[in-house]
């Protein structure tokens, strides 16, 4: 049984990967929360300062507020950590660097295996359709903050090149279509869990992959396979690609 922090605990994601940890043989023993809540089966800190249980890893699925405080305990405790949440600046990303200068940090804006796939599959089809035109669309619930979601700029960072250029909608816009252009559409709404497709666009044409979340738990999953797998490791950054390539 691996023993783990889980980081947003009293989340949407937070509920998923508190309701599988047992069957996929994790054993959360705390949570770090700002909200807290009463009726979890662990103890919820509000910070990281407060939390005395020991664990294997950290779980991250919360706001990138908090990504500083995170990385400050993980590698105070050399603490292995998952960061499944999206949104992170620049800055957030130099301090992930550097903490995986010290600690093993595993990072992925999408946990789904299917995901990984879809985007191993993106990359091939625009080398192969180097003429094509990519037009990235992304669906989500209306509880949304990030757009365009963590997985599409994923995706858009799988097709694109040197010359790419992202376009995010097209209201306002008097000019055609350029060929460097990606375009990228978020849709917000209902309680979709998420959908993406990236679409190939040629003379007479078109090829269009896609990706559908139809539960949460997807996610969930990912991140607690995600959490073993990372426990073993090496201080340095690792992905889904080498996650796939231990299995």
């Amino acid at each position: 049984m691996l023993n783990v922090i889980l980081c947003g605990a009293c989340g949407r994601m937070g509920a998923q990967v508190t309701a599988l940890a047992e069957s996929r043989n994790v054993k959360i023993v705390a949570g770090v929360d700002v909200n807290c809540r009463a009726d979890m089966p662990y103890p919820i800190y509000p910070s990281f300062d407060l939390v005395q249980e020991e664990a294997a890893a950290i779980i991250d699925f919360s706001r990138p507020e908090g990504l500083h405080a995170l990385l400050a305990y993980a590698t105070e405790k050399k603490m292995p950590v998952v960061l499944a949440s999206t949104g992170y600046n620049e800055n957030d990303r130099t301090a992930i660097k550097k903490a995986a200068e010290i600690i093993p940090v595993f990072r992925s804006a999408n946990m789904s295996l299917g995901v990984f796939v879809l985007k191993t599959l993106c990359a091939r089809a625009a080398a192969m359709l180097p003429e094509y035109e990519i037009e990235i669309i992304e669906k989500h619930h209306n509880q949304k903050l990030d757009a365009p979601s963590g997985t599409a700029v994923m995706l858009y960072d799988a097709v694109a090149n040197e010359a790419s250029e992202a376009v995010h909608g097209r209201h306002g816009r008097t000019q055609k279509r350029q060929p460097h252009e990606i375009g990228m559409h978020a849709i917000r709404g209902g309680s979709v869990a998420g959908e993406h497709e990236v679409g190939f666009y040629g003379p007479g044409e078109y090829i269009t992959l896609s990706h559908l979340a139809q539960d949460r738990s997807i996610f969930a999953n990912g991140a607690l396979r995600a959490a073993h797998f990372i426990a073993g490791q090496a201080p340095g950054e690792y992905d889904m690609a080498a996650l796939v390539e231990g299995l």
